[in-house]
């Protein structure tokens, strides 16, 4: 049963049946009765988002009052809104949501009991209950008695705002951060990852003006219980690496790291499909199954989905609760990082394979957060193009990217970890002319990291990015640890080579002068 006194407390002028913390088996009910979407062959429900099927960072803004104000870094990202304007979207939210059944989700984001945020999610849609109950950590029956939460989203999709313009927004369909009244609101989007996203971008908020490092990557514990991290954008291999079935798995996306060790923020994991093999990708595949959710993909009259099928989106998405995932770590957390692994997919075929950092070019490659897209990932794009995220998920960071970049350059300091750079993008040619390094090759240079072997082994310079490189690495060519030995035409590799660094170089210039303290500069590449 609903606690009625927090039921008052939404605001709504009135409210039909609420569905407080439906199990799955009656949420599945409740998706089939409201005709929310349709049932695979297997059992899984699936559910199209509309003209929405991915964030709309465009309509994403933050209250600007004090005292939150000061902290955040004001910009295309973090765009300001007015008190009055958001009083008038609570209005309209409220509004929408007043007379109708609702849904009310209550889950746990952070899996440290230090660090964790009880979050409360209003909804009129069973499968956005449903969503939410999968993608966050489940609180047990004793303690939904007496939940109080510290943030809540009021998830009304159907309400687009028409008064945009007035307001000075981007279009009708708005998200937005109330910091001090620990509110959030959507309108007019269906998309599930905004409810997911949102919530992280407030840990990105909370976590780092605590001491706490807050991360947009998977994580995974060996069996002498040593943790590693992997930061990547997309195409990057993160969620291939870090499933191991060797090592269990911690969480696959959001993560923060506290004096206690790493948790996971979520309790389940949200999983392109695109393509989805089960030969390739057999955990994935078989995640999904009853309770999970599928979004925006192709199902024939038999319930069979075609996952190659991308006419609706090339986005489309499952979510699962983590336990779907034979091997993962049933605490969702685990001690202090032993290695963590930046992956890049350099399409210029510059980078080396693997190489090992410094504490101050941890900072420096987490600042930039690169990665290449090449021909067919997105519209429009017909040849490499340099990508630059910062802390990889400058999209979901309300904080300038240095108050991260310091946090992590101390947390390493502290505990001695080690950070490489891994490069599972293109060698002996840029894209069109040299090939994908081998999944082989980078396993081999991921094995050698976690097993500790590539600490015993001689390192060289790697000119231009001063990168400490091996010189020789059991089971990986020699000729592939340097780059330029595997380009047929060196001087058009050391051209290349400058080209990258330059455009390095080029993207920190906003990060010049930042910070007094330390100079990021430094430690990344040098054109003499």
């Amino acid at each position: 049963m609903a606690n009625v006194a927090n039921i008052e407390t939404l605001g709504l002028s009135g409210i039909g049946k609420v569905f407080y913390n439906l199990d799955y088996e009656t949420l599945r009910t409740h998706e089939i009765q409201r005709d929310e979407g349709e049932t695979s062959q297997n059992g899984t429900f699936i559910v199209d988002t509309g003209i929405f099927t991915g964030r709309s960072p465009k309509d994403k803004y933050f209250v600007d009052q004090p005292p939150s104000n000061k902290h955040i870094a004001w910009g295309n990202i973090n765009q300001p809104i007015k008190k009055a304007v958001f009083d008038e979207l609570f209005t309209k939210v409220k509004a929408q949501l007043s007379n109708k059944d609702i849904y009310i989700q209550d889950a746990y984001c952070g899996a440290s009991l230090a660090s964790r945020k009880k979050v409360r999610f209003v909804t009129e849609v069973a499968w956005q209950a449903h969503f939410v109950k999968n993608m966050f950590i489940r609180p047990d029956e004793s303690e939904l008695e007496d939940f109080a939460p510290d943030f809540t989203v009021y998830n009304a999709c159907k309400c687009v705002n028409k008064d945009f313009q007035k307001h000075g927004l981007y279009s009708d369909v708005f998200v937005v951060f109330n910091i001090e009244e620990n509110i959030a609101l959507i309108g007019g989007t269906w998309y599930g990852g905004e409810m997911k996203k949102g919530i992280f971008s407030m840990m990105n908020y909370w976590l780092p003006l605590e001491g706490k490092l807050s991360m947009h990557c998977s994580a995974n514990v060996g069996e002498k219980e040593d943790v590693a991290l992997f930061f990547g954008l997309s195409g990057t291999g993160k969620t291939t690496l870090s499933t191991d079935p060797k090592r269990r798995l911690i969480g696959d996306d959001e993560h923060g790291w506290d004096e206690d060790g790493v948790f996971n923020f979520e309790g389940g994991c949200y999983a392109k499909c695109i393509n989805l093999d089960k030969e390739s990708e057999p955990e994935i595949f078989g995640a999904i199954k009853p309770n999970a959710l599928l979004e925006n993909v192709v199902v024939n009259e038999e319930g069979i989905v075609d996952y190659k099928d991308g006419s609706k989106t090339e986005n489309t998405r499952v979510s699962y609760p983590i336990n779907h995932i034979q091997n993962h770590e049933p605490t969702l957390q685990a001690g202090h990082p032993k290695n963590i692994i930046f992956l890049t997919a350099d399409a210029f075929g510059v980078l080396p394979p693997v190489s090992k950092l410094t504490k101050e070019q941890a900072m420096y490659y987490f600042l930039s957060g690169y990665t290449a897209k090449v021909a067919g990932t997105e519209r429009g794009i017909t040849k490499p193009v340099a990508t630059f995220s910062a802390c990889f998920g400058e999209a979901f960071l309300p904080l300038h990217p240095t108050v991260y970049a310091k946090l992590l350059g101390e947390k390493i300091d502290q505990h001695g970890v080690n950070v490489f750079l891994i490069n599972t993008g293109w060698t002996g040619g840029s894209y069109g002319v040299g090939k994908r390094m081998s999944i082989k090759a980078t396993r081999t240079c991921i094995n050698a990291i976690l097993d500790g072997s590539i600490n015993d082994i001689s390192f060289e310079n790697f000119p231009v990015f001063n990168l400490q490189i091996p010189v020789a690495l059991e089971g990986v060519d020699d000729t592939l640890l340097n780059p330029r030995n595997t380009w047929s035409d060196k001087n058009r590799y050391d051209e290349e080579r400058i080209k990258l660094a330059q455009m390095f170089i080029d993207n920190f210039q906003k990060y010049l002068g930042v910070d007094k303290e330390f100079d990021y500069v430094a430690s990344g590449p040098v054109i003499k």
